[in-house]
Order: C-alpha cells, then structure tokens, then sequence
C-alpha cells in the first residue's frame, strides 16, 4: 500500500515575490496564517498509477541493487519573472503518472518514493504570497496524502531528497540528468551509467499497451476536429493568415486535451518548404497550399503527429494535383511497408523510392533514379529533406535515447506506433526546378499503429488522396 511519510520538512524558504509587489507588513501576515479550514480531497486511484508501478517494476529489475533518480523538472522561464505552462518530463511521468512540478522519483532496489512538493501549510506565507507555488497564485497543489493515493506511491516531502539520497547509498547510483540542474548537482555524473538510464528509459516505451494505444488514439480523434475546426473558419483563416489556424487548433486542443504537443507548423505557400516553420505569421493566399502539420497532447501526455496539405481555394490545380499524387503514393507505400519484423528503414526506402522515381520523371534528377537511391548518392534528398518515420508517444519524437540497434537500426514489433511522413519541397530560389513549382512544399503524415497482422492508422478520420481532401474541404467550408 502507499504512504505517505509522517517526517515532512516545512517549508523554510522565502515565497517567490518580485520587486513590484507591495511591503507585507507582519500584522498582515499573521492574520492571513489564521482562520483558514483545511481539507484533503478523496482523489480516485489514477489509471496509471497500477501501470507506472509495472513499469517501474521492469525498470528496477535492469539495475538490480542500484539506486534510480529521474526528476519531472520545474518551471522554466518565459520571460523575466513569466514562466512558461509547465509540462513535467516523459520519463518521470512514465514511471510515476506524477505531472506537478519540481517532484523526483527515486527507485531503491525496486521501493519507490515520490519525492514531491506538496501544496503549502496555511502556518506559511507561501500559500498567498508566493507567486510560483502559492495556491491564491498558482492554484491548489495536491497534497502528499492526495498524490500518494492517486498514484500509489510513497510520498516524500522534496525538502528530504537531499538528505535521503545521502544515507544509506547504494553501490551505483543512476540519474536522468538534463531535467533538473538541482538533482543534476546533487548526484556525482556518471556518463555512462546514466546515458544507460536514459537508453534503457527509452526502450521501454518502444513498444505500446493497449491503454497507450488508446490514449493516441483519443489524441489523433481531437486533432481531426482541430484540423475540422480550422476549415471551418475559412473566411477568417484566408483575413487572418497562418496565425488564425494556429489558435483555432489550440483552442480545440486545450478544450479536450491538455495542450499541443508540440508548436503548430502552419506553413502557407513558400512557408511551407521550411520544415520547421513555426514562426505561422504569413497570410493564407488563395491558390497556393498550406501545410498544416498539427497533434494535439491528451490529459495523460500522449501525443498525436498529423500533417496535411490543402488546397487554399479548396480545389487543387493541375500542378498541384500531380505533385501531391506523387507525395500520397509515396505515403501509402510507407504505410503499407509498416509490419512486424520489418527493419525501421524499410517504410523511409518505400516512400523514397517512389519520390526518387518520381523526381527522375519529371526530369529533375541528375542521375537515374536507382543512382540517386543508392546510400551513397542520395541526390534526391535536395528535394524530400528529412526521414519518413520517427516513434511517437509521450514525446512526439519518442524514445529519443533509445539504441540505434533498438530504434533505427531495429525492426518493427506490434505496438510500436510511429509516424509515415514523406515530403516534397522545392524552395523559392531553386533553379533546377520549373519556376511554377518553385515555393510548393508538400507533406502528408499519419500516425500508424504496428498491429499483429500489420498495422492500422490511428488517424485515418482526415482524408489523404487528393480527391478526398477535396471534398472534405467542400463538406467544412460551409
């Protein structure tokens, strides 16, 4: 059963004020710590709580007899004394289901503590001066009793982490290092040990449950209606520009899920050729394209990674159509690819195949299409840029430490998910290219699931082919 420990260490620091709030005189400070009731909420066991503990299970037995620290992080700044929403670190939340701030799972020979910090004593200043963490600021944090009952864990005041981690240690002591500078300093570095932390914290999340794959499944769902939404408001996106669908979708996404998972890439005519184009504050022109590569982040982290490209009048040109054919062949040659046993580079060869051939028809190649494929050559690359697939999850590039001979160089199981996303994109000042199709960019991805008996397209609601795209436009445009 979890507990929480009974040996808190109160809060002694000063609360988190700036220059600008007024003088808090002490008569003012004694009668807001009096007169306050205190309750502790009944919060249901979390969903996750019974997986992060499998989980942490399967983690221990890697290092057996060792000592594991992987903190969420804390607040980072935005601007001046303006942080930035926080959003905790993968791995500790995968291993815990904990998302509040500046918390710290430790793993000790396989028992667990959430080192966490736990709402305020109304005995402080903090809860209504401190504009971090106080509750009249910030919000209402959960308390220990509260976090260990929803997570089913032990729950440790963090104030002790520093103590704990000095007593009693281990031979070997592992830390997720990057998240947080203060564990960082707190654990001697041991690249080695901890880069294998970091792998093996990858690998695990390889391979997704059922649960998972229904947590991307939701996030895929929600971001169809963020991509319906922006449709729908044609008349503002064409008044307002790329900027216009950026907030459309993270209305929807914030409405039904917990945030984007990552910045919206809205990338109108030209823009569209920058793969990371996020800046998303160039107009909407009718007869060009607009690139929209989009995911909404459910409640629980998980998160969905779709692009497509739209006509801006609704109807593709000519031009448009044959290049955008090309893109959807290559794409359903990648996800018909996508199956257990076949190596990871397989769905980047189908696609690139079909763009290289493609390419070399329409006589912009310099070599012929099978020289250009050759590992050694890849002179079409000018043209597609990036690979086809990356492993999507809690991260939108998941299990990012994990082994090339896991990952890349690894073969495909069922319960992976990732994404099949070729490209084309011919760059406004390119000369080898006909001046028409100069400033198009083009790029159609899905989120597939690797099934048993192949795989199946988590978000398959959005329309691919050309004609479809069509006449879901006509349906949203109203």
């Amino acid at each position: 059963m979890a507990k929480v420990s009974d040996q808190t260490t109160p809060e002694s620091a000063e609360p988190k004020t700036e220059s600008h709030d007024p003088a808090v005189p002490e008569a003012y400070s004694a009668f807001m710590r009096t007169g306050w009731g205190d309750r502790e909420l009944d919060l249901p066991r979390q969903p996750v709580a019974d997986r992060a503990a499998e989980r942490r299970q399967r983690l221990a037995e890697v290092f057996p007899g060792e000592r594991l620290v992987l903190p969420a992080g804390t607040f980072k700044v935005r601007s001046n004394d303006t942080d930035y929403r926080f959003r905790s670190d993968t791995a500790h939340t995968y291993f815990s289901g904990n998302q509040t701030t500046d918390a710290v799972l430790v793993l000790t020979d396989g028992e667990a503590v959430l080192y966490a910090r736990p709402r305020s004593s109304r005995e402080t200043d903090e809860f209504f001066r401190d504009r971090q963490y106080g509750e009249l600021w910030a919000g209402r944090r959960p308390s220990a009793r509260e976090l260990s009952d929803s997570l089913g864990i032990e729950v440790r005041h963090v104030d002790r982490l520093a103590d704990d981690l000095g007593r009693n240690s281990p031979a070997k002591t592992r830390v997720h290092r990057g998240v947080s500078a203060h564990v960082d300093r707190l654990v001697s570095a041991d690249g080695a040990l901890d880069d294998d932390l970091a792998r093996v914290a990858s690998e695990m999340r390889l391979v997704k449950d059922d649960w998972e794959v229904e947590q991307l499944q939701e996030a895929c769902d929600i971001t169809a209606l963020g991509f319906e939404d922006s449709v729908r408001e044609w008349p503002q996106v064409q008044q307002y520009g790329e900027r216009w669908i950026e907030g459309t979708f993270f209305r929807r996404a914030r409405a039904m899920g917990n945030d984007i998972g990552y910045d919206s890439i809205v990338g109108g005519g030209s823009h569209a050729t920058t793969l990371h184009w996020i800046e998303n504050s160039g107009p909407i022109t009718p007869g060009e394209l607009v690139l929209l590569d989009m995911g909404v982040e459910g409640h629980q982290l998980y998160t969905a990674d779709v692009t497509r490209t739209l006509p801006v009048d609704g109807t593709f040109t000519p031009v448009q159509r044959d290049l955008y054919d090309l893109v959807h062949a290559a794409q359903q040659a990648g996800i018909d690819a996508v199956r257990p046993g076949v190596p990871f580079t397989d769905i980047h060869q189908a696609s690139m195949t079909v763009l290289a051939h493609g390419l070399e028809g329409m006589g912009l190649l310099p070599v012929p299409a099978e020289q250009a494929l050759d590992p050694d050559d890849r002179t079409y690359a000018r043209w597609t840029l990036h690979g086809t697939s990356h492993m999507l999850g809690m991260d939108v590039h998941d299990c990012g430490h994990a082994s090339t001979e896991a990952y890349t160089k690894g073969t495909l199981a069922a319960g992976m998910v990732l994404t099949v996303e070729p490209g084309l994109y011919f760059q406004e000042d390119d000369l080898l290219v006909p001046a028409e199709l100069r400033g198009t960019g083009i790029r159609i991805e899905d989120d597939v699931l690797v099934t048993a008996e192949g795989n199946r397209n988590l978000s398959a609601s959005l329309p691919r082919s050309s004609a479809d795209v069509e006449e879901w436009m006509g349906r949203h445009l109203g």
